[in-house]
């Protein structure tokens, strides 16, 4: 694989879209044109020319510490379309910072502020013809963070690789979305990971996750390991619940992720007017809420159809009027350009 061509340049700047069917997207990966690959190497000590490349697999030695023992980060944001055909990335400086968080965590160097934020603006400008049309999905992006050194031994790794690739995207969730109450699986533990992108937090859940989907509910909805009585979050996703004026969501202290959407969704919440707060929420009290909803980057905002636990099922508000509703049309008005953007979240890269 190599860097563009002007030839190659060429072609895809005439391609105005990728042929897709975009009224049929999920969230399944579409291959695309090209991904961002940089490198930090224990000479050089820092992350350096970064390069486009064709998508593709790439070479790795088997004692890697990605493959070994899982040290690797991962980030997940997305590129919407405007009706003016311009391309708007939602809050990636946001990433970039929990990428670094992330990475300190595991002891692993990670790329600026700017380095982040400038591979995903190559990458997103280079598959340009896969961003969906307005209102048609998005396009999502995927920066991974992989120790790519040579490592028998249990320790960090001195060669690590920074990569960018993307795919269009539509609905993550497709249906009403019905949780099922984990209570002997838990996602996350005191002093882990779970505050983090670390690629070892998600497969742990696989099994209870395909068990639940087997009996037909959505995701599980976990509960915290040291009481076993407080909601966390989903597989992939956090949590709120409201009653009355007061929407509520966990505190994250470690083991829920700070995800980028959740804080969006607070922010834009406590304008609507509404109070916001992070606390302890025991798991009997969804059974009174009046809604309950989710968020996340793949799913946005979305509303939760019923919850179950030990065999008790309830149901939420669902439809137009819910605040859920409200919310989503707010966030994905901003994220396309829809709604004018007075807090500086968007970044116009075309």
């Amino acid at each position: 694989m190599g860097s563009l061509s002007k030839q190659e340049q060429v072609e895809w700047e005439k391609a105005e879209y990728a042929n897709v069917n975009w009224d049929e997207l999920g969230f399944a990966l579409t291959k695309t044109d090209y991904m961002y690959v940089m490198n930090f190497t224990e000479e050089e000590q820092k992350f350096f020319n970064g390069t486009l490349t064709r998508f593709g697999n790439i070479e790795m030695c088997p004692s890697s510490g990605i493959l070994n023992y899982g040290q690797g980060l991962f980030e997940g944001l997305k590129a919407y379309r405007k009706e003016d055909e311009g391309i708007l990335l939602f809050r990636p400086q946001e990433n970039a910072l929990r990428m670094k968080m992330g990475a300190d965590r595991m002891c692993m160097p990670s790329p600026t502020v700017d380095q982040f934020i400038d591979a995903v603006k190559k990458t997103v400008l280079a598959n340009k013809r896969w961003v969906p049309p307005y209102g048609r999905g998005s396009l999502y992006v995927r920066p991974l963070l992989m120790a790519t050194g040579r490592n028998l031994g249990v320790k960090p790794s001195s060669d690590y690789t920074f990569l960018v690739y993307a795919s269009p995207v539509g609905n993550y969730h497709k249906g009403d979305l019905n949780l099922m109450v984990e209570d002997n699986v838990h996602r996350a533990i005191p002093g882990g990971t779970g505050g983090i992108k670390a690629v070892t937090n998600y497969s742990p859940v696989y099994k209870p996750l395909t068990e639940a989907k087997a009996k037909g509910f959505s995701d599980l909805l976990f509960l915290d390991a040291l009481t076993g009585s407080n909601i966390e979050e989903g597989s992939a996703c956090n949590i709120f619940i409201l009653k009355g004026n007061v929407i509520s969501t966990p505190t994250t202290h470690g083991t829920i992720l700070p995800g980028i959407t959740r804080k969006s969704i607070m922010e834009i919440a406590s304008d609507f007017g509404y109070q916001v707060e992070e606390r302890a929420i025991q798991i009997k009290e969804v059974f009174d809420a009046e809604e309950v909803f989710c968020t996340g980057t793949a799913m946005v905002v979305k509303s939760v159809a019923s919850i179950t636990y030990q065999g008790k099922r309830i149901g939420y508000k669902l439809g137009a009027e819910t605040l859920a509703q409200k919310l989503h049309a707010t966030l994905t008005g901003i994220q396309t350009g829809l709604i004018e953007d007075k807090l500086g979240w968007t970044t116009l890269i075309d």
